[in-house]
């Protein structure tokens, strides 16, 4: 079989993918460079644009300009709420719009063209390590900037307002409260405001196919970081906020009468009660400490984040809530896609357990759906768990095979134990003689997510640092960079290094699950790679080490479900999901309108927390509706194209079978194999008894890759503790080569960190 014949059979990785209408413009015309320009200057000017406006909000000029604003637009029929979602919402919602432009019209077709970004001052600040040892962890330099930006945003305004508070209260008359009193009740006013605005930018980078993260090329798994971070922020101000109402209460000897009240006109104190408890419920319970030993219970819990919005709506009413209304809108799209894409039951086409305890599911997909070799997915098995779905690094890659998508599972808590019980009682089922149960694992696939850019693939010098079962993600990198040079395909690595650390070296056995086994003389001039294992806990190897290092998985099991995976992911078609974009939207405004003209004005809903259900009921159902529609359409169409694949194939299959090859899918690297071609067991090297040294590591494969004139990529999927300790030798490397000391190999590090499978 030819390479282009390969080329077709397997499927293309995200960055080489047409996309359907929406693909972009034909081969050899590239679109105008201006035309990117523009759309690049147009995003950036609106969003910090909005930005500036939450930044000097509490500002008096800024007060009296958003004042001026209200009283030109409040008269139309959306009032002041519209005014307020316009200046507030409305630009982030302008920004995803263009953006959608954007990827469509210009997708990363050329990896040339994206290894430029390793020249440019803003990449080289997203890949190197300002902090390495704290309470953030490993964070880069941009990182860095945005965590200052948002402490001095915090600390700057409630400055302002604290000095604005002390004058205002002189301006009071004879009022009924006191002076501590009413300074609480501004405060805590104050604290509320800059919450909300916090809470607009919290729902961004938890939103897990945004259309604004494939934008910046922010993968999910970095992106719930800065969720994290700004989840404490948010609730620490919340809570200050409820608080500072509590004490003034209490100060006013009527506190249980406060928390309970309901108004129709202000303020309505018990949804506030009950959203800021769902909130704390969340809060506690996503602390690492908690996080960590009780999984379950962070899990369930957090899905009390719908209590905490609409309760939150409730509280303040539609003008209010409409402040960080745009960024919860686009979290509700993204919601309602991920539960159409995981409703699917989809075909195991094996599932089984390893030697070394590991579990492998190898799931069928449709031809069309995208991802690269940095993707992973969420799975759920029914038996296990309802909600539950975890996260797990894609293990095989997209040239592996067009209809199949494996992940290995390192089992580490109870879900993990009850599905290895599952699958071994179905492989010990099967060497007794019986037929395997069918049906007994119903699965449900989420994503894939990940990197827009094949990061991978835009270094020449790459170096991979693994921590266990972290190794999976590195064995579809591996397998990716295979396959392209033997099929001729744009690929850069040229140097490739892997440290790899397990605890046993029956762990070792995972390189097996590698589709390219082995490496053709063909590509072994063209890539270097050297596999550093190391043991941990075992001073020597074992006898049967030969044994172990080549031992294959077990006869498993095969569960039909029904289906492929589902190609409705907002990382997909381009096409279909700005078409949903733009229905959702509209819709919602369409159905706002209506409500205000056919309910709130003719009925005379006045009610603020009244008017505030109305308004999120608005925004469920332009997505429900209208962008239902789109994504029914968008289902149609993947299912067809899916079934004119299949046609395709079985088309295909016929002259294939008529000249003796194989139906399925397969590699040639059974025949390299014969021709001379290295395993990967023969490029390993495995020492017993330490852990990598990272400083004489880099330093030796720099030297090798170029010295100074060397960029290399560092790739790190493993605890945290690991990841600090690759950061600060990539920090280390990048400074001494700055500041001329101590490094002979001054090449340029690039790090990045992926920390799912763990």
């Amino acid at each position: 079989m030819t390479p282009s014949m390969m080329a077709q059979e397997r499927g293309e990785p995200l960055l080489q993918s047409g996309n359907g209408a929406a693909g972009g413009g034909a081969k050899g015309w590239p679109p105008p460079a201006l035309a990117r320009t523009v759309l690049k200057v147009l995003m950036w000017a609106v969003f910090l644009t909005w930005a500036a406006a939450i930044f000097f909000y509490p500002t008096k000029p800024a007060q009296a300009a958003f004042e001026g604003w209200m009283a030109a637009t409040k008269q139309s029929l959306f009032g002041i709420t519209g005014s307020i979602f316009l200046a507030f919402s409305a630009p982030i919602l302008i920004v995803a719009a263009l953006a959608y432009v954007y990827i469509s019209a210009f997708p990363s077709d050329h990896i040339h063209v994206e290894k430029n970004k390793l020249k440019t001052l803003c990449f080289r600040l997203w890949t190197f390590p300002v902090l390495v040892d704290g309470p953030f962890g490993v964070v880069s330099a941009v990182e860095f900037i945005g965590i200052v930006l948002f402490i001095v945003y915090v600390v700057y305004s409630m400055t302002y307002y604290a000095v604005e508070s002390v004058s205002l209260i002189s301006k009071f008359g004879q009022i009924s409260l006191t002076y501590s009193e009413l300074l609480l009740y501004i405060i805590g006013l104050r604290f509320g405001s800059i919450g909300l605005f916090c809470m607009a930018f919290l729902f961004l980078p938890v939103s897990r196919g945004s259309v604004l993260l494939r934008l910046i090329d922010i993968p999910f798994e970095h992106a719930t970081r800065y969720h994290v971070w700004l989840g404490h922020l948010t609730m620490a101000l919340f809570t200050l906020h409820g608080l500072c109402y509590v004490i003034a209460w209490s100060l006013e000897g009527n506190l249980l009468g406060e928390l309970a009240a309901w108004k129709e006109i202000g303020v309505a104190n018990l949804p506030g009660v009950i959203s800021l408890a769902a909130g704390l419920l969340m809060w506690v319970t996503s602390l690492h400490p908690v996080r960590k030993t009780y999984f379950e219970l962070f899990f369930y819990t957090h899905q009390l984040y719908i209590i905490f919005v609409v309760f939150l709506a409730f509280h303040v009413g539609d003008f209010i809530f409409s402040f960080s209304a745009g960024p919860i809108f686009l979290f509700m799209l993204d919601r309602f896609l991920r539960f159409w894409q995981s409703r699917a039951k989809v075909d195991i086409i094996s599932a089984s357990c390893r030697p070394c305890g590991t579990v492998e599911l190898v799931f069928s997909k449709p031809a069309s759906l995208r991802y690269n070799a940095l993707s992973f997915i969420f799975v759920q098995v029914r038996e296990l768990s309802f909600l539950e779905w975890h996260p797990f690094s894609v293990s095989s890659s997209p040239m592996d095979g067009r209809y199949h998508m494996s992940i290995l599972i390192k089992v580490l808590g109870s879900w993990t134990e009850k599905l290895r019980g599952i699958i071994t009682d179905a492989q010990e089922q099967g060497r007794n003689g019986s037929e395997s149960e069918t049906g007994r694992i119903t699965a449900c696939v989420e994503g894939p997510y990940g990197h827009e850019s094949p990061y991978h693939l835009m270094y020449e010098n790459l170096i991979l640092v693994a921590g266990g079962i972290g190794i999976s993600p590195f064995l579809a990198i591996l397998s990716d960079i295979i396959h392209r040079i033997e099929e001729g395909k744009p690929c850069m690595p040229k140097n490739v290094l892997v440290l790899w650390s397990v605890k046993k070296s029956n762990e070792l056995s995972l390189l097996s699950a590698v589709d390219a086994q082995f490496i053709s003389s063909s590509v072994s001039d063209k890539l270097h790679l050297d596999i550093q294992a190391f043991v941990t806990q075992e001073s020597q190897p074992p006898l049967e080490e030969g044994i172990v290092g080549d031992d294959q998985k077990a006869t498993g099991m095969f569960v039909k479900n029904g289906t492929t995976m589902s190609g409705l992911v907002g990382t997909g078609n381009n096409f279909w999901a700005g078409m949903y974009f733009a229905a959702s939207t509209l819709g919602f405004v369409l159905a706002y309108a209506l409500a205000q003209a056919y309910y709130v004005r003719r009925l005379n809903v006045f009610a603020w927390w009244h008017l505030g259900l109305v308004f999120v009921l608005c925004m469920a159902a332009g997505v429900a509706l209208p962008g239902g529609l789109v994504v029914l359409l968008w289902h149609l169409s993947e299912k067809r194209k899916a079934e004119d694949d299949r046609w395709d194939a079985a088309a295909a299959a016929v002259p294939r079978a008529q000249d003796g090859e194989e139906e399925a899918e397969q590699t040639t690297n059974g025949a390299d194999a014969a021709d001379g071609g290295v395993s990967l067991a023969a490029v390993k090297t495995t020492r017993y008894g330490c852990r990598p040294q990272f400083e004489a590591e880099f330093a030796a494969f720099a030297e090798k890759a170029g010295g100074g004139a060397a960029d290399v990529g560092v790739l790190v999927c493993g605890p945290p503790g690991l990841q600090a300790s690759v950061a600060r030798e990539c920090r280390s490397h990048n400074l001494g080569r700055r500041g001329g000391r101590r490094r002979r190999a001054g090449a340029v590090f690039h790090f990045n960190s992926h920390s799912f499978d763990l």
